[in-house]
């Protein structure tokens, strides 16, 4: 293999690793978020807060 075509073969490999990592941009508006957002989301409407309403989930035993 020359040089030109081991280069050839990252740069095609680069562009492939990145399509393939690349985010779904069809998913992002479906994802939770960090815990601070959907703490607000759930305070603005009137809920409890993430932290009473993950405590509260707990299985008694």
């Amino acid at each position: 293999m020359t040089d030109f075509e081991v280069l050839r073969i990252a740069a095609i490999m680069a562009v492939l690793q990145i399509v393939n990592d690349g985010e779904n941009e069809a998913d992002v508006g479906r994802e939770y978020g960090e815990a601070w957002a959907q703490d607000h989301r759930r305070m603005a409407v009137g809920r409890s807060s993430l932290l009473r309403h993950r405590t509260g989930n707990t299985a008694w035993r």
